[in-house]
């Protein structure tokens, strides 16, 4: 009796073994594949979602958006707001073993600065110099105020890589990333697969219940969703908004919706390169209108999101306390956009849209080609894997562009990289020196209705410009295993890997 009793338990234990390994290794859909693995020269929101394993930051988010501790465990600012002095964590190291302290700090930041490449040096550059005040404090000093550096601070711009393997690995730190994340690096197979391995030493363990994160790139929302029903997945982010309604009846999934802080848009080239001239859109201003009064917003959301977004015409959304009220939202008007046309000279612009490969991306730039046909526009869609459009948008390979931004929690992250002149994330290739004038002053400015006014006049030139066509701020939507617990609604929609574990 006592022998079979054994054998049946052992027997047991074994059929539950794999359940067991199983529950360890969380598995995440992903709508796409991300850029290089490098804070300081990645420039995707999906690979920010991928940082969020691997890479800590000085300073984080809340669900509200106020800033909180991460690495740095408090701050402070000089009475003049020209400097900001840092207490670090002492118990924290980098996957390589190495001290992340003061003297890393000033590594990534000054590497944030100078790097060759770096997608994070307009974001730093009121920052002047950094000090190590001792091996946990640092200061950062300024040649001006500047009300968005704890914003900046709270994503890639804060994340710190080891100086050690950065230094080794050059250029191609990338392939090999070193963090201080709760998960360390394993392996990267381009458009299958980002493995990570739970980082024994990690400075906040505890809230660590998975031994191994898989990232896995499927860019067919259908595909996405079928691989999370089957259990091949464990959590799925950007559900196509036509699928929300039914999961409800799922028992086995639960679904989360979070209205982001940044914008779907369509970015036009009119002035990255020679081939601004040569597109009807980057050649005239009336064009451009004409090309957004073809548009009805409302029905874009509605076809192409299921109303899983709220309409807008500017980089942060109508309910934002920080939204332009002077620049409101124009209706579609046909009649107008074509008298427009007239006004230019064009009767039948043609110009291609490039567009990433997701399902939301295709759907809408098959509704604007319908709707801007209206107008006697001739739209060709280009659809080009992400990362791939990121590469021609950079050259200024481009007509237009369909591309999302995932926003930040201060607008001027929203704002500054794409309309400033010559910023890394400047793909429509605007420059106006008043433009610029404008959003130096709204850096530096802390008073909120101060900002606000700089902001309206902004808005008056940006707007009228149209180097972006603000279209719709979408909802995040995501799709999870119903024995997923401690998932957090954060608005920049990146999920938090502390806290997450499967009941």
């Amino acid at each position: 009796m006592k022998k079979s009793f054994c054998i049946g338990l052992a027997a047991l234990l074994l059929a539950l073994a794999p359940v067991a390994l199983q529950a360890q290794t969380l598995r995440i859909g992903l709508a796409e594949d991300p850029d290089v693995l490098d804070p300081t020269l990645a420039r995707s929101f999906v690979g920010r979602l991928v940082f969020a394993a691997m890479c800590d930051k000085l300073l984080d988010i809340d669900e509200k958006l106020a800033i909180v501790p991460q690495l740095a465990s408090s701050y402070e600012w000089s009475a003049d707001g020209k400097t900001l002095t840092m207490k670090l964590r002492t118990d924290v190291s980098f996957h390589d073993g190495e001290k992340m302290d003061a003297a890393a700090v000033k590594f990534n930041l000054e590497r944030h600065k100078n790097m060759a490449g770096s997608n994070r040096s307009g974001e730093l550059r009121p920052v002047a110099s950094v000090d190590v005040v001792d091996g946990a404090t640092v200061r950062l000093n300024l040649t001006a105020p500047f009300a968005p550096l704890l914003s900046v601070l709270a994503d890639r711009a804060g994340m710190m890589v080891s100086p050690k393997a950065a230094q080794a690995g050059g250029a191609n730190f990338g392939t090999k990333p070193v963090c201080s994340g709760p998960f360390r690096f394993v392996e990267r197979v381009a458009q299958d697969r980002m493995v990570f391995e739970r980082f024994a030493n990690y400075w906040n363990k505890s809230a660590i219940h998975f031994d191994k994160i898989i990232y896995q790139p499927i860019p067919d929302a259908t595909v996405r969703l079928a691989n999370l029903k089957s259990g091949q997945l464990d959590f799925v982010e950007r559900v196509a908004p036509s699928d929300m309604e039914a999961l409800k009846k799922e028992s086995r999934i639960k679904t989360a919706r979070i209205t982001e802080i940044g914008y779907q848009g369509i970015t036009i080239n009119v002035g990255k390169s020679e081939q601004a001239q040569k597109n009807p859109l980057g050649r005239d201003a009336r064009v451009r209108e004409a090309f957004e009064l073809s548009l009805d917003r409302q029905g874009l959301a509605q076809v192409v999101m299921d109303n899983e977004a709220l309409v807008g015409n500017q980089w942060v959304a109508p309910n934002n306390s920080y939204y332009a009220k002077n620049m409101p939202m124009p209706k579609r008007n046909v009649e107008r956009a074509r008298a427009l046309l007239k006004e230019a000279g064009v009767s039948n612009p043609s110009f291609t849209l490039m567009t990433p490969t997701t399902s939301d991306a295709q759907r809408l730039a098959l509704v604007v080609q319908a709707m801007s046909r209206d107008a006697g526009f001739d739209v060709k869609i280009q659809s080009t894997e992400f990362a791939t459009s990121l590469n021609l948008a950079d050259k200024g390979e481009f007509d237009a562009y369909v591309l999302a931004w995932s926003g930040r929690a201060d607008p001027d992250g929203n704002l500054y990289s794409f309309h400033a002149c010559k910023q890394p994330l400047n793909y429509a290739g605007y420059c106006s020196a008043e433009t610029d004038e404008l959003i130096n002053k709204s850096r530096a400015v802390r008073d909120p209705v101060e900002r606000k006014k700089l902001f309206e006049q902004i808005a008056a030139r940006v707007i009228k410009e149209r180097p972006v066509v603000y279209l719709y701020h979408r909802n995040w939507l995501w799709a999870y295993n119903a024995k997923l617990a401690g998932v957090r609604n954060i608005p920049d929609g990146l999920l938090r890997l502390t806290g997450l574990k499967m009941n």
